[in-house]
Protein backbone atom coordinates (compact mmCIF):
# COMPACT_ATOMS: atom_id res chain seq x y z
CA UNK A 1 0.00 0.00 0.00
CA UNK A 2 3.09 2.49 0.72
CA UNK A 3 3.95 2.01 -2.68
CA UNK A 4 0.90 3.16 -4.37
CA UNK A 5 0.21 5.46 -1.94
CA UNK A 6 3.87 7.33 -2.45
CA UNK A 7 3.27 7.92 -6.39
CA UNK A 8 0.00 9.29 -5.21
CA UNK A 9 1.32 11.92 -2.54
CA UNK A 10 3.85 12.68 -4.74
CA UNK A 11 1.06 13.67 -7.77
CA UNK A 12 -0.44 15.79 -5.45
CA UNK A 13 2.54 17.89 -4.48
CA UNK A 14 3.16 18.37 -8.10
CA UNK A 15 -0.15 19.77 -9.02
CA UNK A 16 -0.03 22.05 -5.75
CA UNK A 17 3.46 23.37 -6.56
CA UNK A 18 1.23 26.00 -9.29
CA UNK A 19 -0.96 27.15 -6.59
CA UNK A 20 2.21 27.56 -3.97
CA UNK A 21 3.96 29.53 -6.29
CA UNK A 22 1.03 31.39 -7.27
CA UNK A 23 0.72 32.64 -3.43
CA UNK A 24 4.02 34.05 -3.68
CA UNK A 25 3.10 36.76 -6.16
CA UNK A 26 2.12 40.25 -6.14
CA UNK A 27 0.71 42.33 -9.11
CA UNK A 28 2.07 45.67 -8.84
CA UNK A 29 0.58 48.33 -11.42
CA UNK A 30 3.10 50.85 -12.38
CA UNK A 31 6.51 49.33 -11.51
CA UNK A 32 8.87 50.32 -14.37
CA UNK A 33 12.12 48.77 -13.91
CA UNK A 34 14.07 51.29 -15.46
CA UNK A 35 11.99 54.29 -13.40
CA UNK A 36 12.58 55.22 -9.51
CA UNK A 37 14.94 51.99 -8.78
CA UNK A 38 11.95 49.88 -9.16
CA UNK A 39 14.51 47.77 -10.75
CA UNK A 40 16.86 46.91 -8.23
CA UNK A 41 13.83 47.26 -5.69
CA UNK A 42 11.82 44.39 -7.04
CA UNK A 43 14.80 42.48 -6.99
CA UNK A 44 15.33 43.08 -3.57
CA UNK A 45 11.43 42.29 -2.87
CA UNK A 46 12.06 38.80 -4.07
CA UNK A 47 15.38 38.07 -2.11
CA UNK A 48 13.87 39.33 1.01
CA UNK A 49 9.95 38.10 0.92
CA UNK A 50 10.45 35.28 -1.21
CA UNK A 51 7.52 37.30 -3.18
CA UNK A 52 7.51 38.10 -7.28
CA UNK A 53 6.27 41.40 -8.37
CA UNK A 54 6.37 41.39 -12.50
CA UNK A 55 7.98 44.43 -13.83
CA UNK A 56 5.33 46.83 -15.05
CA UNK A 57 5.47 49.79 -17.70
CA UNK A 58 2.12 51.84 -17.01
CA UNK A 59 2.16 55.13 -16.51
CA UNK A 60 -0.42 56.64 -12.99
CA UNK A 61 -2.95 57.05 -15.93
CA UNK A 62 -3.18 53.79 -17.35
CA UNK A 63 -2.73 52.54 -13.72
CA UNK A 64 -5.76 53.80 -12.92
CA UNK A 65 -7.67 52.90 -15.92
CA UNK A 66 -6.80 49.97 -15.87
CA UNK A 67 -8.05 49.11 -11.76
CA UNK A 68 -11.26 50.94 -12.81
CA UNK A 69 -11.96 48.50 -15.88
CA UNK A 70 -11.03 45.91 -13.49
CA UNK A 71 -12.93 46.82 -10.44
CA UNK A 72 -15.19 43.70 -10.81
CA UNK A 73 -12.22 41.25 -11.34
CA UNK A 74 -9.30 42.75 -10.46
CA UNK A 75 -5.96 41.27 -11.22
CA UNK A 76 -3.39 43.72 -9.51
CA UNK A 77 -2.69 43.65 -6.09
CA UNK A 78 -0.95 46.94 -5.66
CA UNK A 79 -0.35 49.69 -7.12
CA UNK A 80 2.66 52.51 -7.37
CA UNK A 81 0.87 55.96 -8.15
CA UNK A 82 1.50 60.15 -7.79
CA UNK A 83 -0.06 61.24 -5.27
CA UNK A 84 -3.30 63.25 -7.88
CA UNK A 85 -3.59 59.62 -9.03
CA UNK A 86 -3.75 57.86 -5.85
CA UNK A 87 -6.51 60.52 -4.25
CA UNK A 88 -8.90 59.96 -7.59
CA UNK A 89 -8.65 55.87 -7.51
CA UNK A 90 -9.19 56.39 -3.70
CA UNK A 91 -12.81 58.33 -4.89
CA UNK A 92 -13.30 55.65 -7.70
CA UNK A 93 -13.50 53.26 -4.78
CA UNK A 94 -10.81 50.79 -6.65
CA UNK A 95 -8.40 50.99 -3.41
CA UNK A 96 -8.55 49.84 0.04
CA UNK A 97 -7.45 51.41 3.37
CA UNK A 98 -4.23 49.40 4.80
CA UNK A 99 -2.07 50.64 7.88
CA UNK A 100 0.37 48.30 7.93
CA UNK A 101 4.14 48.36 10.30
CA UNK A 102 5.08 51.19 8.77
CA UNK A 103 2.27 53.15 8.73
CA UNK A 104 2.66 54.97 11.89
CA UNK A 105 5.87 56.30 11.33
CA UNK A 106 5.29 58.47 7.75
CA UNK A 107 4.62 62.04 8.62
CA UNK A 108 0.65 62.95 9.09
CA UNK A 109 1.09 65.11 5.27
CA UNK A 110 2.55 62.23 3.79
CA UNK A 111 -0.69 59.35 4.57
CA UNK A 112 -4.49 59.53 3.96
CA UNK A 113 -5.37 59.21 7.31
CA UNK A 114 -7.95 56.45 6.74
CA UNK A 115 -4.90 54.19 5.06
CA UNK A 116 -6.03 54.74 1.80
CA UNK A 117 -2.44 54.98 0.30
CA UNK A 118 1.05 56.27 2.11
CA UNK A 119 3.90 57.88 0.39
CA UNK A 120 6.97 55.94 -0.16
CA UNK A 121 9.24 58.32 -1.24
CA UNK A 122 9.28 62.30 -3.27
CA UNK A 123 10.61 63.47 -6.19
CA UNK A 124 11.55 67.29 -7.05
CA UNK A 125 10.39 68.13 -10.54
CA UNK A 126 13.51 69.87 -13.53
CA UNK A 127 15.26 69.29 -16.53
CA UNK A 128 17.29 66.61 -16.81
CA UNK A 129 19.58 67.67 -19.66
CA UNK A 130 21.83 65.20 -21.80
CA UNK A 131 24.72 68.07 -22.18
CA UNK A 132 26.49 65.82 -25.03
CA UNK A 133 23.19 65.63 -26.73
CA UNK A 134 23.01 69.55 -26.81
CA UNK A 135 26.22 69.68 -29.34
CA UNK A 136 27.37 72.86 -27.36
CA UNK A 137 24.49 74.73 -26.68
CA UNK A 138 23.85 76.27 -23.27
CA UNK A 139 22.14 74.54 -20.82
CA UNK A 140 18.78 75.85 -20.15
CA UNK A 141 18.03 77.09 -16.91
CA UNK A 142 14.36 78.13 -16.78
CA UNK A 143 11.24 77.26 -18.19
CA UNK A 144 11.06 80.45 -20.62
CA UNK A 145 14.68 78.89 -22.08
CA UNK A 146 13.02 75.79 -23.58
CA UNK A 147 11.01 78.18 -25.65
CA UNK A 148 14.28 79.20 -27.57
CA UNK A 149 14.19 78.05 -31.30
CA UNK A 150 17.70 76.55 -30.69
CA UNK A 151 16.41 74.09 -28.51
CA UNK A 152 13.53 73.03 -31.43
CA UNK A 153 12.76 69.19 -31.18
CA UNK A 154 15.06 68.65 -28.18
CA UNK A 155 12.74 69.01 -25.20
CA UNK A 156 10.67 65.92 -24.12
CA UNK A 157 7.76 65.74 -21.88
CA UNK A 158 5.04 62.85 -20.74
CA UNK A 159 1.47 63.13 -21.47
CA UNK A 160 0.64 65.76 -19.62
CA UNK A 161 -2.86 64.41 -19.65
CA UNK A 162 -1.75 60.64 -18.51
CA UNK A 163 1.25 60.56 -17.36
CA UNK A 164 1.72 61.92 -13.48
CA UNK A 165 5.11 63.20 -14.28
CA UNK A 166 3.59 65.04 -17.20
CA UNK A 167 0.67 66.54 -15.16
CA UNK A 168 3.39 67.70 -12.27
CA UNK A 169 5.20 69.20 -14.99
CA UNK A 170 2.17 71.60 -15.82
CA UNK A 171 1.54 71.68 -12.89
CA UNK A 172 5.11 73.24 -11.78
CA UNK A 173 5.48 75.54 -14.93
CA UNK A 174 1.78 76.97 -14.35
CA UNK A 175 2.90 77.82 -10.64
CA UNK A 176 6.29 79.08 -11.62
CA UNK A 177 4.63 81.37 -14.61
CA UNK A 178 2.30 82.67 -12.00
CA UNK A 179 -0.59 80.60 -11.97
CA UNK A 180 -2.57 78.73 -9.82
CA UNK A 181 -4.76 75.34 -9.22
CA UNK A 182 -7.86 77.13 -9.96
CA UNK A 183 -6.31 78.93 -12.96
CA UNK A 184 -4.05 76.81 -15.92
CA UNK A 185 -3.86 79.92 -18.45
CA UNK A 186 -0.16 79.94 -18.10
CA UNK A 187 0.58 76.95 -18.41
CA UNK A 188 -1.88 76.41 -21.15
CA UNK A 189 -0.23 79.47 -22.93
CA UNK A 190 2.97 77.98 -22.29
CA UNK A 191 2.59 74.53 -24.22
CA UNK A 192 0.88 76.45 -26.91
CA UNK A 193 4.08 78.22 -27.35
CA UNK A 194 6.27 74.91 -26.94
CA UNK A 195 4.67 73.17 -29.35
CA UNK A 196 5.94 75.46 -31.73
CA UNK A 197 9.45 74.32 -30.92
CA UNK A 198 8.50 70.66 -31.56
CA UNK A 199 8.82 69.00 -28.25
CA UNK A 200 8.85 65.24 -28.15
CA UNK A 201 5.81 63.66 -25.99
CA UNK A 202 5.94 60.19 -24.86
CA UNK A 203 3.67 57.88 -22.75
CA UNK A 204 6.33 56.22 -20.82
CA UNK A 205 9.21 56.85 -18.77
CA UNK A 206 11.66 58.51 -21.30
CA UNK A 207 14.96 57.21 -19.36
CA UNK A 208 17.11 55.51 -21.85
CA UNK A 209 15.51 58.09 -24.77
CA UNK A 210 17.52 60.80 -22.34
CA UNK A 211 20.91 58.52 -22.07
CA UNK A 212 20.80 57.37 -25.86
CA UNK A 213 20.85 61.63 -26.38
CA UNK A 214 17.23 60.66 -28.99
CA UNK A 215 15.49 63.48 -26.21
CA UNK A 216 18.37 65.98 -25.33
CA UNK A 217 16.24 67.76 -22.69
CA UNK A 218 13.45 65.76 -20.54
CA UNK A 219 11.10 67.21 -18.02
CA UNK A 220 11.58 64.91 -15.29
CA UNK A 221 12.84 63.98 -11.42
CA UNK A 222 15.91 65.03 -9.75
CA UNK A 223 17.05 60.67 -9.04
CA UNK A 224 16.10 60.02 -12.34
CA UNK A 225 19.29 62.75 -13.23
CA UNK A 226 21.54 61.83 -10.31
CA UNK A 227 20.76 58.03 -11.56
CA UNK A 228 21.94 59.02 -14.75
CA UNK A 229 24.79 60.56 -13.74
CA UNK A 230 26.48 58.69 -11.09
CA UNK A 231 25.31 55.36 -11.54
CA UNK A 232 25.26 55.13 -15.38
CA UNK A 233 27.98 57.56 -15.83
CA UNK A 234 26.33 59.83 -18.17
CA UNK A 235 26.87 63.34 -19.22
CA UNK A 236 23.66 64.42 -17.36
CA UNK A 237 23.07 67.71 -15.09
CA UNK A 238 19.67 68.41 -13.03
CA UNK A 239 18.50 71.67 -13.41
CA UNK A 240 15.64 73.51 -11.00
CA UNK A 241 14.22 76.45 -13.12
CA UNK A 242 14.56 79.70 -11.91
CA UNK A 243 11.13 80.10 -12.14
CA UNK A 244 10.64 77.75 -9.76
CA UNK A 245 8.95 74.22 -9.12
CA UNK A 246 7.21 71.36 -7.28
CA UNK A 247 7.97 68.46 -4.68
CA UNK A 248 5.51 65.79 -5.06
CA UNK A 249 5.32 62.67 -3.08
CA UNK A 250 4.81 59.10 -4.94
CA UNK A 251 2.48 57.09 -2.57
CA UNK A 252 1.39 52.57 -2.56
CA UNK A 253 -2.02 51.59 -2.53
CA UNK A 254 -3.68 48.31 -1.86
CA UNK A 255 -5.91 47.17 -4.41
CA UNK A 256 -9.27 46.37 -3.49
CA UNK A 257 -9.82 42.88 -3.68
CA UNK A 258 -7.07 42.38 -5.21
CA UNK A 259 -6.72 38.40 -5.93
CA UNK A 260 -2.86 37.77 -3.49
CA UNK A 261 -3.96 40.88 -1.05
CA UNK A 262 -1.76 39.28 1.74
CA UNK A 263 1.35 39.40 -0.44
CA UNK A 264 0.49 43.06 -1.80
CA UNK A 265 0.40 43.96 2.09
CA UNK A 266 3.81 42.34 2.32
CA UNK A 267 5.28 44.69 -0.18
CA UNK A 268 3.81 47.64 0.75
CA UNK A 269 5.65 46.55 4.33
CA UNK A 270 8.86 46.10 2.46
CA UNK A 271 8.84 49.07 0.94
CA UNK A 272 8.32 50.94 3.71
CA UNK A 273 10.70 48.98 5.87
CA UNK A 274 14.65 50.49 6.38
CA UNK A 275 15.86 47.99 4.04
CA UNK A 276 13.15 49.46 1.31
CA UNK A 277 13.84 52.95 2.30
CA UNK A 278 17.69 52.31 2.11
CA UNK A 279 17.52 51.81 -1.47
CA UNK A 280 15.27 54.13 -2.04
CA UNK A 281 17.73 56.70 -0.57
CA UNK A 282 20.49 54.86 -2.91
CA UNK A 283 19.05 55.53 -6.18
CA UNK A 284 18.77 59.43 -5.05
CA UNK A 285 14.94 59.49 -4.33
CA UNK A 286 14.04 61.50 -1.00
CA UNK A 287 12.33 58.53 1.33
CA UNK A 288 9.85 59.73 4.05
CA UNK A 289 12.08 58.28 6.25
CA UNK A 290 14.99 60.86 5.52
CA UNK A 291 17.62 59.00 8.06
CA UNK A 292 18.34 57.11 5.10
CA UNK A 293 19.92 60.05 2.81
CA UNK A 294 23.21 59.94 4.42
CA UNK A 295 25.89 62.57 3.46
CA UNK A 296 27.70 60.99 1.34
CA UNK A 297 23.96 60.59 -0.95
CA UNK A 298 23.33 64.65 0.12
CA UNK A 299 26.34 65.50 -1.51
CA UNK A 300 25.36 64.43 -4.98
CA UNK A 301 22.30 66.60 -4.76
CA UNK A 302 22.27 69.93 -5.93
CA UNK A 303 22.61 72.41 -3.10
CA UNK A 304 20.26 73.52 -0.67
CA UNK A 305 20.05 76.47 -2.27
CA UNK A 306 18.69 75.56 -5.76
CA UNK A 307 15.80 73.40 -3.87
CA UNK A 308 14.87 76.51 -1.90
CA UNK A 309 13.15 76.98 -5.69
CA UNK A 310 11.35 73.97 -5.30
CA UNK A 311 7.97 74.15 -3.27
CA UNK A 312 5.07 71.51 -1.81
CA UNK A 313 1.51 72.26 -3.02
CA UNK A 314 -2.26 71.60 -2.28
CA UNK A 315 -2.14 67.84 -3.38
CA UNK A 316 -6.02 67.20 -2.94
CA UNK A 317 -7.04 69.99 -4.82
CA UNK A 318 -4.28 69.26 -7.33
CA UNK A 319 -5.93 65.67 -7.71
CA UNK A 320 -9.24 67.63 -7.96
CA UNK A 321 -8.39 69.91 -10.86
CA UNK A 322 -6.88 67.03 -12.92
CA UNK A 323 -9.59 65.74 -15.14
CA UNK A 324 -10.35 69.80 -15.96
CA UNK A 325 -6.71 70.14 -16.71
CA UNK A 326 -6.01 66.74 -18.68
CA UNK A 327 -9.85 68.10 -20.97
CA UNK A 328 -8.72 71.75 -21.32
CA UNK A 329 -4.76 70.44 -22.17
CA UNK A 330 -6.98 68.19 -25.27
CA UNK A 331 -8.47 70.43 -26.73
CA UNK A 332 -6.52 73.27 -26.44
CA UNK A 333 -2.84 71.84 -26.87
CA UNK A 334 -2.77 68.83 -28.21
Amino acid sequence: MLRKALPFALICLFYALPAMAQDAVAVCYNCPPEWAGWGYQLELIKKETGITVPMDNKNSGQSVSQLIAEKGNPVADVSYLGISFAINAMREDVITPYKGPGWESVPANLKDPDGNWVSIHSGSLGLMVNVDALEGKPVPKSWKDLLDPQYKGMVGFLDPGSAFVGYVGAVAINEALGGSLDNFDPAINYFKELKENDPIVSMQTSYARVLSGEIPILLDYDFDAYRARYTDKANVEFVIPAEGSILVPYVMTLVKNGPHQENGKKVIDFVLSDKGQKLWAENYLRPVHARFVTPDIAARFLPDGDYARVKPIDYAKMAEVQAAFAARYQAEVK
